[in-house]
């Protein structure tokens, strides 16, 4: 296993944390389907279609926390995990904790982004 460490603005978060968040993505992307299946099956209106945002904005902010090996919240917080759940270190730098926003932002920004283009194919699909 190689050793995890703290990068600012680039990782962190350890393995635990990562396999939780591909956890967090992959039951958003459950509640999406199950949400979409239940709009299509009631002949809802095409604008209920706008109920798979929510669940398809969690499945993005869990996959890509997963692959960039950083956590929104953590970042925000100023803090990062390495260790077993729930032990959470701060970050003591202001230039690194500054880093870490800017990332968790980005993070954000692009999970927001995501969901919204999958949401609009949603919408338009033609069934």
């Amino acid at each position: 296993m190689s050793e995890e460490l703290y990068i600012a603005g680039s990782c962190n978060i350890g393995t635990r944390e990562i396999m939780r968040r591909r956890i967090v993505a992959l039951s958003g992307l459950l509640f999406a389907v199950i949400t979409a299946s239940i709009v299509l099956a009631q002949d809802s209106t095409r604008s209920t279609r706008w109920a798979v945002f929510l669940p398809l904005l969690v499945a993005a902010i869990g996959w890509i926390q997963s692959r960039r090996k950083f956590c929104l919240a953590y970042g925000l917080a100023g803090t990062f995990n390495f260790g077993r759940m729930g032990e959470i270190k701060r970050v003591n730098d202001p230039i690194f904790r500054n880093a870490d926003r800017k990332t968790a932002l980005t993070i954000l920004l692009q999970a927001i982004g995501l969901a919204f283009a999958v949401t609009l194919v949603f919408y338009f699909l033609p069934i």
